[in-house]
């Protein structure tokens, strides 16, 4: 069971970077997805996770209306798209299944694997 997660990189406040989720070894249906995030010196925090049993999406407050995620079961492969990117974005990203089971939630502690980090710097 792997979780590889791609897609980070430095962008201007106000930019926009898509990170992939992938699965190996096994298939996320039966998965609910988190991604997470850890600045240095903080806390890792939840970002948003999706459910498999409805599709229910949840974000942490500071993101809603600008991070976006979506899961492609077909390719076992599981999307955030961070828009209106801003500094205090800027921190390690994790992708995360909980499972198997249908929902999600926004805790760390929920998760049973978890991805290798990419990082997503945001700075002019």
């Amino acid at each position: 069971v792997q979780l590889q997660a791609s897609g980070g990189g430095l962008v201007q406040p106000g930019g926009s970077l898509r990170l992939s989720c992938a699965a190996s070894g096994f298939t996320l249906d039966y998965y609910g997805i988190g991604w997470f995030r850890q600045a240095p010196g903080k806390e890792r925090e939840g970002v948003s996770c999706i459910s498999v049993s409805d599709g229910n999406t949840y974000y942490t407050d500071s993101v809603k209306g600008r991070f976006t995620i979506t899961r492609d079961n077909a390719s076992d492969t599981v999307y955030l798209r961070m828009s209106s990117l801003k500094p205090e974005d800027t921190a390690v990203y994790y992708c995360a299944a909980d499972g198997p089971w249908p929902g999600c939630g926004l805790l760390p502690q929920e998760y049973d694997y978890w991805g290798q980090g990419t990082q997503v710097t945001v700075s002019s």
